[in-house]
């Protein structure tokens, strides 16, 4: 018996068998029970989704001597010579080989002829969209109104090229891409009835890279049965189709991460000695880059990523931010398109890698941004209730003297009109169950002191006191609770004056090194 690839010998045979197509299948199969036939449909599409496969099963339906029908026999004479392609009645027409109008005017006159046998005279043309705008022009009254046993079936994968007055005359199927996990399905079948061992991820990766297409990943199974010795695994795949493997991606990412710019052209050089194709490495270094940026956004489904999620380095998902890895995939795209131009590939493709290892300290102008707004935020001083909130106010008067090292509450006469109750403390008591962080922040009020109505809290510490003015309404709430309804409230931050040089001077390093710039004298 002569050898039949997959893609042949799996052909759908009904409805239920063309997959991931269930609006269709369920709309086709009402349809014929209820004897609503439509005189032309249009199946549009990517290549390899049953288009084609679709269009035969339901010149089958038709035309079965049990029929019209659902579930064509496919025992019948009729099913068997439309399967086969020997029917008489169901006429089938690459529409890129016959794209004149004379081809079309051959149809016009066809139609005018009974069926020879069958119920249905069925044209199935493929690849409409070739035909000429007079060809077009020429099937527009053919498909309108058509003899009542003549039955119209277009495919293409490529809608938009046809005309909009052939539409619609047609009803419509869109066929869709069919899931890595129904590919998968698939493919394991074939492999059990071959009795061919295989693993998972093998399946998954043909079943990925056929982006979609049945008919694509049955060819490159086929392919990859013919070198396997009756068992398919990743490691073998890649090995002798040139692919670059998960461990090498990983180890090259870690270089990158380490910005250790000789261990990673060494090892990229090491990689291509072997013969892989520098567009295939770049194609498989952009998806591993895809895929961590997936996991860095929560996504981490398998058959998304194409590998288990333990398969990617724990070190480079931490490691690389999100801009940073949309900075990775620009510059690989950009070279990917550039190649077809390259003088030398192998020299470009050194260049991306050793760009990339720099790539931990790159930034986005949104960082940079942030960056110059904190410290604009942090260089300048606000204003609270009046007072500027700056540090070195140690010679204001309506600041404390004395320090209590537990709540620190002042303790000068001057403090006389002092509540007999402690503020501070009553207030931690207050927040320490419904507002922990709140609670924690009045802690670590460094001193207070309350005279003249007013309540003064100074911080050393930035962070709990812009919490405290985040929550001065709640705060004065509390106070009235205690009796206290027209406290004024000033919060200041008292900062450590050579902590507060230091931060500043490593800030202004930051901006010199952002900016490339250079500290100038006033006036100079």
């Amino acid at each position: 018996m002569p050898y039949e690839v997959t893609a042949t010998r799996k052909r759908p045979n009904n409805f239920d068998e063309l997959v991931d197509q269930d609006f269709i299948v369920a709309t086709l199969k009402s349809s014929i029970q209820q004897g609503m036939i439509a005189h032309a449909y249009l199946f549009s599409g990517p290549r390899g989704v049953g288009k084609t496969s679709g269009a035969r099963i339901l010149a089958k339906s038709l035309n079965c001597e049990k029929g019209p029908t659902e579930k064509p026999c496919g025992l019948c004479s009729h099913c068997k010579e439309i399967a086969s392609g020997s029917s008489l009645d169901v006429i089938e027409i690459d529409g890129a080989s016959n794209t004149s109008v004379n081809d079309v005017r051959e149809i016009k006159d066809e139609v005018l002829f009974v069926p020879n046998s069958c119920r249905y005279k069925v044209y199935i043309i493929d690849e409409v969209h070739m035909l000429s705008n007079s060809a077009f022009n020429a099937l527009l009254k053919t498909i309108e109104e058509p003899p009542p046993y003549i039955v119209f079936i277009f495919a293409t994968t490529e809608i938009h090229k046809v005309p909009a007055t052939i539409r619609s005359r047609c009803q419509q199927f869109n066929f869709k891409l069919i899931s890595i996990q129904g590919i998968k399905e698939r493919l394991a079948g074939v492999a059990d009835e071959l009795k061919v061992k295989y693993s998972d991820d093998a399946l998954f990766w043909i079943a990925k890279e056929a982006t979609g297409s049945l008919r694509d990943a049955y060819t490159l199974f086929d392919q990859i049965v013919s070198f396997s010795k009756g068992e398919i695994n990743l490691s073998l795949i890649k090995d002798k189709l040139g692919l670059v493997g998960m461990d090498e991606m990983n180890t090259l990412a870690g270089h990158l991460l380490d910005g250790d710019q000789g261990a990673a052209l060494t090892f990229v050089n090491t990689v291509l000695d072997t013969g892989i194709a520098i567009e295939q490495f770049l194609m498989d270094f952009s998806e591993y880059l895809r895929n961590i940026l997936f996991i860095k956004n929560g996504v981490t489904r398998d058959y998304l990523l194409g590998y288990p999620l333990e398969s990617f380095s724990g070190k480079v998902i931490e490691g690389f931010s999100v801009n940073q890895l949309e900075f990775a995939l620009e510059f690989c795209f950009s070279l990917f398109r550039n190649l077809r131009y390259s003088l030398n590939p192998h020299f470009e493709f050194e260049l991306l890698i050793s760009r990339l290892s720099g790539l931990k300290k790159m930034i986005s102008q949104d960082e940079i941004l942030k960056v110059i707004e904190e410290l604009k935020d942090e260089l300048t001083s606000p204003e609270e209730d009046g007072n500027p909130v700056q540090g070195r106010q140690e010679e204001d008067k309506g600041i404390a003297e004395t320090k209590n090292t537990d709540i620190k509450s002042s303790e000068t006469e001057e403090d006389s009109v002092q509540p007999d109750i402690n503020i501070v403390e009553e207030l931690i008591k207050m927040f320490k169950t419904k507002k922990p962080a709140l609670a924690s922040s009045l802690e670590k009020i460094e001193s207070w002191s309350f005279k003249d109505n007013q309540l003064v809290m100074n911080f050393k510490d930035g962070y709990p006191c812009e919490m405290i003015k985040k929550e001065k309404s709640l705060i004065r709430e509390k106070l009235a609770s205690l009796g206290l309804e027209s406290v004024k409230l000033s919060i200041n931050y008292c900062e450590d004056k050579k902590a507060s040089e230091t931060q500043q001077n490593e800030k202004i390093q930051i901006l010199k090194k952002i900016f490339q710039g250079e500290i100038v004298k006033g006036g100079e």
